[in-house]
């Protein structure tokens, strides 16, 4: 009579060779995801530079705030986004000739830990009247919040957040 089946020591090995890719692939999964859900601070920031310079291109007469330019970025789970400054304190929906030193910004605050990167960072866009270029705007971006060290865990997530930078280099104050 022949026996079929496993051995106990090929089933042992079998199960060690799984918990072994287990360990490897669940930190990369968890990575995966918390940077999936990053992803959408680049489009948003990159439509409101796309609007923000058709606005001073119509216009050439200064940065407009959220509404005059239209741009609409409603909150969700991952992230709210907000104008982080009103323009010289104007009204809604005007538009505004920077003086020297007075910026206006775009904010995403991501509302949970993504991963190493703690809950309620900031990624800004500073929006700046540039003198030298006919009226157009320079952007500076900037990661912060959390605890020292933190921004550049948020920095991983969106690698490509530093390319909005026309003013120098991403900044982690």
């Amino acid at each position: 009579m022949k026996k079929q089946g496993f051995t106990l020591i090929e089933l042992m090995v079998v199960i060690v060779i799984m918990g072994i890719l287990a360990a490897v692939a669940v930190p990369k999964l968890f990575g995966m995801i918390a940077k999936s859900k990053a992803s959408e601070v680049g489009p948003a920031a990159g439509e409101y530079i796309k609007l923000q310079d058709a606005y001073i291109s119509e216009t050439g007469t200064g940065i407009g705030d959220w509404k005059l330019i239209g741009y609409t970025m409603n909150s969700n789970s991952n992230f709210n986004y907000y104008e982080g400054t009103t323009l010289n304190g104007e009204q809604n929906g005007t538009s505004v000739l920077l003086s020297a030193g007075k910026t206006a910004a775009w904010k995403a605050s991501n509302t949970g830990a993504l991963n190493d990167c703690v809950a309620n960072s900031v990624w800004q866009l500073d929006v700046a009247q540039n003198t030298t270029s006919g009226g157009a705007a320079t952007y500076q971006g900037k990661i912060t919040g959390g605890a020292t060290g933190a921004n550049a865990k948020c920095i991983v997530l969106t690698p490509n957040f530093d390319k909005f930078s026309t003013a120098g280099a991403l900044t982690t104050p």
